[in-house]
């Protein structure tokens, strides 16, 4: 296997990192794009002269990741040419998040086979219910496959997000690369970092992913209560007071865990929010909030949890860090910490990323995917 990464200099100019010429024979392209691109049509076109071979796969983000560096206003990508692996690219749309259970159906469909090895997701951001993309996902392939990936961004906006697969960037769209056969290594990791406060309380009033009571009280008034002044930015703001989902009362499934969940949106109407994965009612909840030195930590925590299933050499191998929009918020300018977090426990495999409105990984307690919110989550690369 090689990679290779490179930069955005212009609108119709990409620059590789270490080497001078385009990796020819990439079967598949990621970039990851500021979203004041816009449709990024221009450079789209430019990667697809430079790779005219590969899947073109692309999203708008919350900040783009080029190993320990945070790019802010460009884009950047990475080039995949493997030995002895084949490649599939799927896609299907969303219009609103009630779509998002078939939509994952039909990707999975697409890329069911029996030697499928892995699966790697890019998904619209704001009109996608994750829980339930994942579980259309889950049903159609073999589970032994890994699903990993994650939601689009548009910065701290929440305004619109965008996905490309051989084309423009637009809304609604969600890709998935498939990886076929025994020579392929797909490790992964995830982890958190934020800390419980206040009480838990019942979520009285929910639909899928919309939460309307907590404690038979309005959810919105809740969050406005704890943010203060802050209230006013919502949404963004309340990126930086996740919730933490503590099951209780479910029956046991792959779904059985807690989750931490992160609002995409609010409705003033009803005083409800929405967030990036369902929100199960007749459980309870509890407010979360950020420690500088946590997340850093979990940071490293979820590259030092993919690692020690990883045997290919690093320097054929590759990173792609997914890491949450609400992480960079409250890290500010120590969110490059966490990227440093990273590159120590991978021993300096070139990695890159994107920071997103959710996150795809199996989870550590049931090896089986699912939404996460407010992680660092890692997927490697490479073959044997």
């Amino acid at each position: 296997m090689q990679s290779q990464q490179l930069k955005l200099h212009d609108a119709a100019t990409w620059r590789p990192e270490h080497q001078d010429t385009p990796l020819s024979r990439a079967q598949i392209v990621l970039a990851f794009m500021d979203p004041g691109l816009g449709d990024a049509a221009a450079p789209i076109r430019a990667l697809q002269a430079d790779f005219p071979d590969a899947d073109i796969v692309a999203c708008s983000t919350g900040g783009e990741i080029l190993g320990d560096e945070v790019i802010e206003g460009s884009a950047v990508a990475t080039a995949l040419a493997f030995d002895n692996t084949p490649t599939r690219l799927a896609t299907a749309e969303v219009q609103t998040s009630a779509d998002s259970f078939a939509a994952g159906q039909s990707l999975g469909a697409q890329l069911a086979d029996d030697d499928l090895a892995g699966i790697f997701v890019i998904s619209e951001g704001l009109q996608v219910n994750g829980s339930e993309l994942v579980r259309g996902l889950r049903e159609k392939i073999c589970s032994s496959a890994a699903i990993t990936g994650g939601l689009a961004g548009d910065g701290a906006d929440f305004g619109v997000t965008r996905v490309g697969a051989n084309e423009s960037l637009r809304a609604g769209r969600i890709a998935a690369v498939g990886f076929y056969g025994d020579a392929i290594r797909m490790s992964h990791g995830n982890a958190g970092g934020w800390e419980e406060f206040g009480p838990q309380r019942r979520i009285t009033r929910s639909q899928d992913n919309v939460l309307y009571e907590l404690d038979g009280k309005p959810a919105l008034d809740l969050y406005k209560k704890y943010l203060g002044d802050a209230a006013s930015e919502l949404p963004s703001s309340g990126l930086l007071f996740p919730l933490k989902i503590c099951r209780t009362n479910n029956e046991e499934t792959a779904d059985d865990h807690d989750a931490v969940r992160t609002i995409l949106g609010i409705n003033e109407e009803d005083q409800s929010l929405t967030f990036a994965g369902d929100i199960p009612e007749g459980e309870n909840a509890q407010l979360m909030m950020g420690n500088f030195e946590n997340l850093i930590s979990g940071a490293g925590d979820a590259a030092a949890n993919a690692s020690p299933r990883w045997g290919c050499d690093s320097k054929g191998s590759i990173g792609i860090l997914v890491s949450c929009i609400g992480r960079k918020l409250l890290l500010g300018q120590r969110t490059a910490e966490e990227l440093e977090a990273v590159s120590d426990k991978l021993n300096g495999m070139p990695t890159i990323g994107f920071y997103s409105y959710g996150e795809l990984s199996p989870h550590a307690a049931s090896g089986i995917c699912e939404l996460h919110n407010q992680t660092m989550t890692i997927t490697l690369l490479g073959e044997a």
